[in-house]
């Protein structure tokens, strides 16, 4: 059977991130997409120019018209942008404690653009943290969910793993590609403890939508019933992959993004 996967997150005109990433991951691992729009965006891989919301009760309407009509396995949740936003997510996900929740905390985009008010922080820590089945914040949303300073160490990363599970999440995947070196590594905070999955960074401009799309394939992974490790192992290798097959887009000048139907299309840099 194949699975029915729900994301709700923002819109990237560009398409290497946001909505059109998440459908571009879920195809790629062979599940079905929808999606709940929460923001649109005027943006490219220079950065983001502008941001227009969807009203909150309209984000809730569509989250309910999925639901009424379509069985969903698993939930992504991207950017939220606002408190009221994030509260309506709340008030109609909580009916649904069954379905696996991914939650990305989208908080700044790859140029620097703000995309969550700091209004919804308290709404996100409070009541949707405990929801989430996996929470997978890059460094310096782990930082900003907890009011510290960035780690900068894997002792460190291994700290906010583990506070942020305390928080109310079943797991916290805390993605170390902000520390310096030529490794990328990851700190998988659950039940189980601590577990580490290493990677060596890939030297690329086509980073934009990485956080995106690893969320969405850890969603995908999930509602398959691939155990937490390893959806979290097959998750990091697509993305991989994805990143490592980028140089055949040419994509905007600035972050490009990463080639999520890398397994699908013949690889074209000889022409």
């Amino acid at each position: 059977m194949i699975r029915n996967i729900l994301t709700i997150a923002g819109s990237d005109p560009s398409g290497g991130a946001g909505i059109q990433a998440d459908l571009k991951t879920f195809s790629a691992c062979g599940v079905y997409g929808m999606a709940v729009l929460t923001a649109l965006t005027a943006q490219n891989t220079q950065g983001v120019s502008g941001v227009h919301l969807v009203p909150a009760a309209f984000v809730a309407d569509q989250i309910r018209a999925v639901f009424a009509d379509v069985r969903v396995d698993a939930i992504k949740i991207g950017m939220i942008a606002n408190a009221e936003i994030a509260t309506a997510i709340v008030d109609v996900i909580v009916e649904h404690e069954e379905v696996p929740i991914v939650l990305d905390p989208v908080m700044v985009a790859k140029g620097g653009a703000a995309l969550l008010d700091l209004s919804a922080v308290d709404v996100i820590t409070r009541r949707l943290l405990p929801l989430a089945s996996l929470l997978t914040p890059n460094l310096p949303e782990a930082a900003a969910l907890l009011g510290e300073d960035v780690a900068q160490s894997r002792e460190e990363m291994a700290d906010h793993a583990r506070r942020l599970r305390a928080m109310g999440p079943q797991a916290v995947l805390v993605k170390g590609g902000h520390l310096s070196g030529g490794e990328s590594p990851d700190v998988l905070a659950s039940d189980a403890g601590l577990d580490w999955f290493e990677a060596s960074r890939i030297a690329t401009a086509n980073t934009h939508g990485t956080g995106c799309t690893l969320s969405s394939a850890l969603a995908a992974e999930l509602a398959k019933g691939a155990t937490l490790p390893n959806a979290v192992a097959n998750a990091k290798g697509y993305l991989a992959r994805a990143i490592e097959h980028s140089g055949s887009l040419s994509v905007g000048s600035g972050h490009g993004p990463v080639l999520h139907f890398h397994q699908f299309w013949p690889l074209l840099e000889s022409r």
